[in-house]
C-alpha cells in the first residue's frame, strides 16, 4: 500500500509540474523533511520571521521564490545530489610485469554518493583494455563417444595453440579438463556389463572408459607441452541419452579457482568443446536428483567432480552469475548443427561468445583466436548488487564519441582504445536515517571494478537546532526550522492562543458579512484574526482573505494578458494597454504601413493591430489587396524602380524598403489566371506596360511582368503615299464601274422594249391576213391586202 501511495503521489506531483503549478506548495508540507520528500526543486525557509503579516505562509516552495519573499539564502534548506571521486588512479597503457597488480583498466575505482530522492546525479566511468595482458585459457572437451576424432585432432594442440597465443600475450597459461555426463541411469549405462566398458558390445568401437561427470586433468600451466601430454593419455567414453552434462564441468571449472588456477590479474578463458546439446537444470530429476545445484566447488582429490550423481544440474543463472564472479569469458565450440541453440545461450549469459566447430575439432586454434579477438574488442559494463531503491541509467560514448543513451556497450575497439560511459543514479525513497549502500560497476571478464558508495540527503541541517518547549513558541510548543509545533490545546503561529479562546462569538470577527464564510473559505481564523492561506496560484490577502492576485480576466491563458497585474480581482493595466484584461494596446505604430498611411487606407487600428475594412485587402497594416481599385497603380512604382529605375521610388533605398515583392520577367503574360489581377499602364514614351498581380499561400506578393513595354511601331511615308494613291485609283475604277455598269442596263432595256414592239407589230399583221383568209373574203388577189401589205405574195 505503501508503494502504491508513492506512486500516486509522485503521479500528481508529476501533473502538477506539466501544468505549470507550484508543486512545493501543492504538498502542504509542515516541516523541512516533508518538503524535501515533495519534489527535488523543493526548498525550505528556516528563517524565524519569514512571511508576511496576516498569511499563513508556506516555508515550502522553490528557492528563487524563497529568496524573492525575503527568506535569507542562509536560511534556506536545500540539498542537492553530489558525488565525490575517492580514489582515482590512471588508466594503464600496457601491462608491466609478471604479477599485474599495478595494471589499472577502470577509471576512477571508488566514488562517494550523496543522493537526494528525485535528483539524479551523474558521474564518469572510462575503460582502457591494455595490451599485452595476461591470459589463461582452460580447455574443457566433451569426451563422449562422438568426439574421438577431435580427440585425435588436439594430441598436438598445446604446442600450436601457444605459439598462435604468444602473438597476442607474452604471458599464457593453458589448462585441460574433460566432462560426458552422470553415470546413472538415464544418462549413462549402468548395468554390470557395462560398469568397466560402456562400449561393451559395440562393434564401431569396443573399447572406451566409464562415463564421468568432470575431471581436472591440467591446472592452468605455462608448460604447454604437458597438455600435450594429458590429452595424448585420454580415451572416450560413452553415454546413452545424446545431452551431455557439459553444465556441470563447466561450473566446477568456474567456482573451483585455486584448483584451476586461475589467476587474479589475468583474462580468463574457458572453451567448451562439444558436439551436442546440453542437460540444463530439472534434467537431473529424471535420474531421481531433486537436491539444486550449490553453486560450490566439489572438487575430490583426484580432481574429479564428486556432486555428479548427488545434485541437479545448474540452472542458466546460476551458471551466468559464477562465470561473472570469476570474470570468466565462456567460449562455446561447438558444432554447426547446434549454434543457433547456443547463439541463445549467449544472450542469457554475460560475457560468452560461441563459435562453429568442424566434425573433426580442425579449426579449434583459429576458432579460439578469432573468440579472443572479438572478446578483447568489447567492453560491456555489469552492475554487481545493485539497491533496489536506486535507478541507474547508462550512456556509452565509443570510439567515435557520440552519445549512445540506454547502452553500456562499445564493440569494434582495438587495444588501447579508451572508452567512456556516463551513469545517472536516482533514489527512489528515503530509508530509515544513516543509511548506506553500495554496490560495484564492472567491466564483464575484468577483475578491475568501481566502487561506489551512497548515502542519502533527506533530512535537513536546521534539524539538529530544534528546542524543546522553546519561549519563540510560548514555551509550550518545538522550536524547528523556524517553525513551532504546539502541545495540544494551543495554536497560533507562536502558540499564543489556545483552543478555548476560538468560539462562535471570536469567529465572527473572521467573517466578512453574516453568512459568508470564516475567512472567506481561504484562511484560518486564529486569535480573531484570519491568517490567509498561501496558494500555489499566487497571493491571498485581505482583512478576511477576500482578496487574492490570480482571480482576473486572462487572456490566451495568460493573467491580465502579462501587460496588467491583478489586484483583489480586477486587473490594473500597464501604459498602452486597455481592456478588461488588458490585451488592448493603444500603440499604434504597428498599424503603419511603409508608405506612412495608417492601415495602407484600408482600414483602421484597433488594439494595436490593423482591422482590413476594405474588400480583398489584408496583411499586417493592409497592405495586400489584389482586388482594390489602387492595387495596380501602388505596383506599378515597384516594376518601375526594380526594372527600369524610373518613378518616385527610384532611389534605391525606397525602391528596396518600399517594394519587397517577387517580380517575375516573362516573354508573355497568362491572364487567365482567376487568382491574377492584370495590370497596364502607359509609359513617357506612348508604350504599354504589362503586368499580373498575385498573392502566393505564404503571403508574399508576387508581380509578373513583361520584358520590354509594347510599342506601336512608326508609319513608312512611301507606304503612306503608295496607300493614298492607291486608294484614290481604285476610287476612280469603281466609279467607271458603276457608271459602265448603269449604262448598260439603261440600254439594254432600251433594246428590250423595241424587240416586244417590232414583235408586236408583225403579230396584228399576221392575224390580220389570217382573219380574211378564214372567212374567204378574198378570192385571187384582193387589191385592199396588197395594197396594205405589198411584200405579201399570195
Amino acid at each position: 500500500a505503501r508503494g502504491v501511495s508513492q506512486t500516486f503521489l509522485i503521479f500528481v506531483l508529476t501533473l502538477f509540474a506539466k501544468l505549470g503549478l507550484n508543486v512545493c506548495m501543492s504538498g502542504s508540507a509542515t516541516s523541512c523533511e516533508e518538503c524535501l520528500l515533495i519534489h527535488p526543486s523543493c526548498a525550505w525557509c528556516a528563517e524565524e520571521d519569514f512571511g508576511r503579516v496576516g498569511t499563513l505562509f508556506s516555508r515550502c516552495d522553490l528557492s528563487q521564490n524563497l529568496i524573492y519573499r525575503g527568506c535569507e539564502a542562509q536560511f534556506i534548506e536545500h540539498p542537492r545530489s553530489v558525488s565525490s571521486i575517492l580514489k582515482n588512479t590512471p588508466l594503464s597503457s600496457k601491462s608491466s610485469g609478471s604479477t599485474q597488480h599495478d595494471v589499472i583498466q577502470i577509471q576512477p575505482q571508488k566514488i562517494s554518493l550523496s543522493l537526494r530522492p528525485g535528483d539524479p546525479t551523474t558521474f564518469e566511468v572510462q575503460v582502457r583494455p591494455v595490451e599485452d595482458y595476461p591470459v589463461d585459457l582452460y580447455y574443457l572437451m566433451d569426451l563422449s563417444l562422438s568426439m574421438k576424432d577431435d580427440l585425435d585432432t588436439i594430441r598436438n594442440l598445446g604446442t600450436k595453440l601457444a605459439e598462435e597465443m604468444k602473438k597476442l600475450t607474452s604471458n599464457f597459461r593453458l589448462g585441460f579438463g574433460t566432462f560426458v555426463d552422470k553415470n546413472m541411469s538415464p544418462f549413462s549405462y549402468t548395468a554390470p556389463k557395462y560398469q568397466e566398458n560402456p562400449c561393451n558390445g559395440y562393434k564401431p568401437f569396443p573399447k572406451c572408459i566409464p562415463s564421468f561427470g568432470f575431471r581436472n586433468l591440467l591446472s592452468l600451466t605455462d608448460k604447454v607441452d604437458r597438455f600435450n601430454e594429458e590429452v595424448q593419455k585420454q580415451m572416450v567414453s560413452r553415454n546413452r541419452d545424446a545431452p551431455e552434462g557439459g553444465f556441470d564441468a563447466i561450473l566446477q571449472a568456474a567456482v573451483c579457482k585455486e584448483r584451476i588456477g586461475w589467476r587474479k590479474e589475468a583474462y580468463h578463458l574457458l572453451v567448451f568443446a562439444t558436439d551436442d546439446v546440453p542437460h540444463l537444470a530439472l534434467d537431473g530429476k529424471l535420474a531421481g536428483l531433486v537436491q539444486p545445484h550449490d553453486g560450490q566447488c566439489h572438487l575430490n582429490d583426484k580432481n574429479e567432480y564428486s556432486a555428479s550423481t548427488k545434485m541437479d544440474y545448474p540452472s542458466l543463472a546460476l551458471l551466468g552469475e559464477k562465470l561473472a564472479e570469476s570474470n570468466i569469458f565462456l567460449i562455446f565450440a561447438v558444432t554447426k548443427r547446434h549454434y543457433v541453440l547456443y547463439k541463445n545461450f549467449t544472450a542469457l549469459i554475460p560475457g560468452t561468445t560461441v563459435e562453429i566447430l568442424d566434425q573433426s575439432s580442425k579449426n579449434i586454434i583459429q576458432l579460439i583466436v578469432t573468440a579472443y579477438n572479438n572478446i578483447r574488442s568489447k567492453v560491456e559494463l555489469s552492475v554487481w548488487d545493485h539497491p533496489e531503491d536506486l535507478s541507474l541509467a547508462f550512456t556509452a560514448i565509443c570510439q567515435d564519441g557520440q552519445p549512445l543513451p540506454g547502452l553500456r556497450k562499445c564493440a569494434d575497439l582495438k587495444i588501447g582504445d579508451t572508452v567512456s560511459f556516463n551513469v545517472s543514479i536516482d533514489a527512489q525513497n528515503c530509508p530509515p536515517q544513516g543509511t548506506q549502500k553500495s554496490f560495484t560497476i564492472k567491466p564483464v571478464g575484468f577483475k578491475d571494478r568501481l566502487e561506489v558508495v551512497v548515502d542519502y540527503r533527506c533530512s535537513c541541517g536546521c534539524t539538529r537546532l530544534t528546542q524543546a518547549n522553546s519561549s519563540r513558541c510560548s514555551s509550550v510548543g518545538i522550536y524547528a526550522c523556524g517553525t513551532c509545533r504546539c502541545e495540544p490545546g494551543y495554536r497560533g503561529a507562536h502558540c499564543e492562543c489556545g483552543e478555548g479562546e476560538v468560539g462562535t462569538a471570536n469567529l465572527a470577527a473572521c467573517r466578512e458579512a453574516d453568512g459568508k464564510q470564516v475567512c472567506s473559505g481561504r484562511g484560518e481564523c486564529t486569535c480573531n484574526q484570519c491568517w490567509c492561506f498561501e496558494s500555489e496560484f499566487g497571493k491571498i490577502y485581505g482583512t478576511f482573505c477576500e482578496c487574492d492576485d490570480f482571480s482576473c480576466a486572462r487572456h490566451k491563458g495568460i493573467l491580465c494578458s502579462g501587460h496588467g497585474d491583478c489586484h483583489c480581482g480586477e486587473c490594473k493595466c500597464h501604459a498602452g494597454y486597455i481592456g478588461d484584461n488588458c490585451d488592448c494596446s493603444t500603440e499604434t505604430a504597428a498599424c503603419v504601413s511603409e508608405d506612412g498611411r495608417m492601415c495602407s487606407g484600408r482600414g483602421s487600428c484597433v488594439c494595436g493591430r490593423c482591422q482590413c475594412t476594405e474588400p480583398g485587402a489584408f496583411g499586417d497594416t493592409c497592405e495586400k489587396c489584389p482586388t482594390c481599385p489602387d492595387a495596380c497603380a501602388t505596383k506599378r512604382e515597384c516594376i518601375e524602380c526594380h526594372l527600369f529605375n524610373t518613378g518616385k521610388f527610384t532611389d534605391n533605398d525606397t525602391c528596396q524598403r518600399m517594394c519587397k515583392d517577387e517580380i517575375i520577367i516573362k516573354e508573355s503574360l497568362n491572364s487567365d489566371d482567376p487568382s491574377t489581377v492584370l495590370c497596364l499602364y502607359k509609359t513617357e514614351n506612348d508604350c504599354v506596360m504589362k503586368f499580373t498581380y498575385s498573392e502566393h499561400a505564404s503571403g508574399q506578393s508576387v508581380l509578373t511582368a513583361l520584358k520590354e513595354p509594347e510599342c506601336a511601331a512608326a508609319p513608312d511615308a512611301a507606304t503612306v503615299l503608295l496607300a493614298v494613291v492607291g486608294s484614290i485609283l481604285l476610287v476612280g475604277i469603281m466609279l467607271l464601274a458603276i457608271w459602265k455598269l448603269v449604262i448598260t442596263i439603261h440600254d439594254r432595256r432600251e433594246f428590250a422594249n423595241f424587240q416586244s414592239a417590232r414583235s408586236r407589230a408583225r403579230y396584228e399583221m399576221v392575224r390580220e391576213i389570217k382573219y380574211v383568209c378564214d372567212t374567204s373574203a378574198i378570192v385571187g388577189r384582193d387589191s385592199t391586202i396588197y395594197s396594205k401589205y405589198p411584200f405579201m405574195v399570195f
